[in-house]
């Protein structure tokens, strides 16, 4: 049994943290401020995240949120048993576009390029990676994008046959930024995510993702799974949709941390994120990423997401790419890991908690069913539309 307190940052007592619950007793989510292991709802004054996220003064919204309605306690118990019935912590975004940016950090990126060579297979990936992994390794792991040090290694890269579309965007000038999952699809911690049936090869990728309101103004941060099955990809990056958009294949949260004097972008520049995966075979997989090691900084991702070529009104979650890509063989030698059914995925860091789920099938996971129709009518039903 998961600890709830894991679900917290570890200096909680000074961390301005919002979320959602989902409570059976208002047939939908409610906006609340996480203090004291208390919630309190803010969903009077701002019936969205998307809407809290367009304050000024956030510190002082949720200093002054009314009188507490859940237990922080009886929800993150009910939030990790997946208990429908009760009120639960959900995705803590709402009305905002769910992004993501690719091929951020080189050693993910040089797993990229080997699955495009590979053509999605994890035998032939285990042959060519020693080869290959050297040979692009040593010329992009210190450049930066874009550069004309760049620009060099690519036409050496080019000269010797090893250039890459992961390449283009990983030392590149353009970064890769995609739609990862329809609006209000993520799941939250505790829920299933879901891999595709047809899938072989696959894995998680823990991510800071950034909470970004229609200014392009980031106002927060959270964790992320931005799931991947590599054979699927592999074959083609015009797969990328299937590998990537599927039923429960995003989770993010606990919480989102606000930005404030204790906790800065700067500090959201010097995490670090760890993976644990733990699966009923008793198979134990660890890694880690930290931010420090980014390609791109956090606002060049977000300025080449949105800005005058692209506007997103009711704000955006941006994933920020990842430095993990598990190499570690679980069953055969040179077969590489996957997801087995069952597994449980433990994505956290001190300062924003921890994002648990277990892994499931996508067609067998719970469909998702409430889009922005059910939730503004939701809302307005419960007068909190004006």
């Amino acid at each position: 049994m998961q600890d709830i307190a894991s679900l917290l940052p570890t200096d909680a007592d000074r961390a301005l943290l919002i979320g959602r619950v989902h409570d059976p007793r208002d047939g939908g989510p409610s906006v609340v401020a996480i203090r004291q292991r208390t919630l309190f709802d803010l969903t009077a004054r701002c019936p969205t995240v998307a809407d809290l996220l367009e304050e000024d003064d956030l510190p002082t919204i949720l200093a002054q949120a009314p009188a507490a309605r859940w237990a922080f306690d009886a929800v993150a118990r009910a939030t990790l048993d997946h208990d429908t019935a009760a009120a639960r912590f959900v995705a803590p975004c709402d009305l905002q576009v769910i992004k993501a940016c690719g091929v951020t950090f080189a050693g993910s990126m040089l797993e990229r390029v080997i699955e495009e060579k590979a053509g999605g297979d994890p035998q032939r990936a285990a042959r060519i990676r020693d080869t290959i992994g050297q040979a692009i390794g040593a010329a992009i792991s210190s450049i930066r994008p874009g550069s004309p040090e760049a620009d060099k290694v690519r036409q050496y890269l080019v000269r010797e046959g090893l250039w890459s579309q992961y390449l283009e965007v990983g030392i590149g000038p353009d970064a890769e930024v995609f739609t990862k999952a329809p609006v209000l699809s993520a799941v939250g911690c505790g829920s299933p995510i879901g891999i595709l049936q047809a899938s072989r090869w696959n894995n998680p990728e823990p991510e800071l993702v950034l909470a970004v309101n229609s200014r392009s103004e980031v106002r927060g941060v959270t964790l992320g799974n931005d799931v991947n099955l590599r054979d699927i990809e592999g074959r083609s990056a015009l797969l990328l949709g299937k590998a990537k958009d599927n039923n429960a294949s995003c989770a993010i949260g606990p919480f989102i941390r606000l930005f404030d004097t204790h906790f800065t972008l700067d500090d959201a520049r010097q995490l670090d994120i760890d993976l644990r995966v733990t699966g009923e075979d008793s198979f134990a997989l660890e890694g880690h990423s930290s931010i420090r090691r980014i390609s791109r900084d956090l606002t060049d991702l977000v300025g080449q997401t949105c800005g005058r070529h692209h506007q997103y009104p009711d704000g955006f979650m941006l994933f920020t790419g990842t430095l993990f890509a598990p190499t570690d063989d679980r069953d055969a030698p040179g077969q590489g890991f996957t997801h087995k059914l069952g597994d449980v995925v433990c994505i956290s860091s001190p300062r924003l908690g921890a994002l648990i789920n277990r892994v499931t099938h996508s067609e067998t996971a719970p469909e998702w069913t409430g889009g922005i129709r059910w939730l503004m009518r939701n809302l307005a039903g419960r007068g909190l539309l004006t």
